[in-house]
């Protein structure tokens, strides 16, 4: 248990001193943006720093709240993922920015729907698959976690919100992937994903102009190559040890979303090559615990579950990284625990409580490799699904 509890305080140090750094580089990246639009050079930091502690008070509930009582609410989570994603288009709920609906809101509160629904799958997902393990080879046995995982990609593609279709489709596949489907259902989904890709681009103007200036920006500099050159800039303006904090010039309005989406340029910018280094370690070594938790748990759902939750961050922040620096066209989604964003901070969060759950609950080393993809043995792993 000490071991447990070692991991647990790492990864608890990592996460919380992410989210504080996030509220400095938000605040290098937004104070003349908010001065000029809000007339309040915290205005972004502000909320972000009511997001880390109603966040912090998430990781408390869910550290002790236990993991195994989601399997009785499976089908409320996965029902309220849904709902909140369909309330995005309610008059009077839903809220539109930037020509997308993407957040529901009630007064001041406003909270981003796709960000509950991909954990919220990921929680039905692990719970089906803990109980129907030996099911889940047969192609009627996965269709529940398939069927699941389209409807929230579906419903978030119409919002419309690519980078996060994306970045659920992949942790629907890498989930598909550790509950031991078949190798050919695999390769089928993957090959189908793959292929509607290009569709899905060309199906919408606008996802087609930001192909053609992800693979040209000078094409149209002042239009959709605008932000990637801004991006850029700001990168290669940071060399290998940056201007300094708060010392970033593309963010006195050149680089738009620069406190979300594209914190990381300004990120780079400041604190140069090997401060974005520094900050792919602190994110490789959350991902190291969370699989570590994932490997340790005591039963299937919590290991499943833990994967889960890695897989999103992990995702999410290669999706971001790629954007940025130009390796993928141009889409939105934000940093983890980064980026500003006050519902994504608490959701967040609220993830890393349940794996800190799932750590304290392990009574022994789970051999995950027992019900590892493909296993050859069909010996019965007992669980311990209450």
């Amino acid at each position: 248990m000490k071991k447990f509890k070692l991991n647990n305080l790492i990864l608890l140090i990592l996460v919380l001193g992410l989210s504080l750094f996030g509220l400095v580089a938000i605040y290098s990246a937004s104070s003349y943006s908010a001065s000029v639009n809000y007339g309040d050079a915290f205005f972004f930091v502000k909320k972000q720093a009511v997001g880390l502690v109603i966040g912090i008070f998430a990781i408390i509930f869910f550290t002790l709240f236990d993991y195994h009582k989601f399997y009785k609410l499976r089908w409320w989570i996965i029902g309220i993922s849904v709902l909140l994603l369909v309330l995005v288009f309610i008059p009077g709920i839903g809220k539109s920015n930037y020509g997308a609906n993407r957040w529901i809101g009630f007064g001041g509160f406003s909270i981003q729907s796709s960000e509950v629904a991909k954990f919220g799958f990921v929680i039905f997902a692990s719970c089906y698959m803990s109980k129907n393990y030996e099911k889940m080879k047969t192609f009627k046995g996965m269709l529940p976690v398939l069927l699941s995982g389209g409807l929230i990609c579906f419903l978030v593609l119409l919002e419309p919100n690519l980078s996060v279709t994306l970045c659920i489709g992949c942790v629907l596949l890498l989930l598909l992937f550790i509950g031991g489907v078949k190798t050919k259902y695999f390769v089928i989904f993957l090959c189908l994903g793959l292929a509607l890709l290009p569709i899905l681009i060309i199906a919408e103007p606008y996802r087609l102009k930001r192909l053609v200036a992800f693979i040209n920006p000078w094409a149209n500099p002042l239009e959709e190559g605008f932000q990637l050159i801004q991006s850029l800039y700001s990168l290669g303006a940071g060399g290998f040890f940056g201007v300094g904090l708060f010392n970033s010039r593309q963010k006195y309005l050149f680089l738009p979303f620069s406190e979300s989406d594209f914190i990381l340029s300004i990120i780079g910018e400041e604190f140069g090559f090997f401060g974005i280094l520094i900050l792919c370690f602190v994110y490789i070594a959350i991902i190291v615990q969370g699989i570590k938790i994932a490997f340790n748990a005591s039963d299937r759902m919590g290991s499943y579950l833990a994967f889960g939750i890695t897989s999103i961050i992990g995702v999410q922040m290669l999706i971001n990284f790629a954007v940025v620096t130009g390796s993928i066209p141009p889409t939105g989604i934000p940093l983890p625990f980064v980026s500003a964003g006050g519902s994504s901070l608490v959701v967040f969060l609220s993830s890393v409580g349940i794996l800190l759950n799932i750590s304290n609950n392990s009574k022994f080393k789970f051999d995950m490799r027992k019900f590892a993809i493909n296993f050859k043995s069909n010996k019965r792993v007992k669980t311990s699904i209450k």
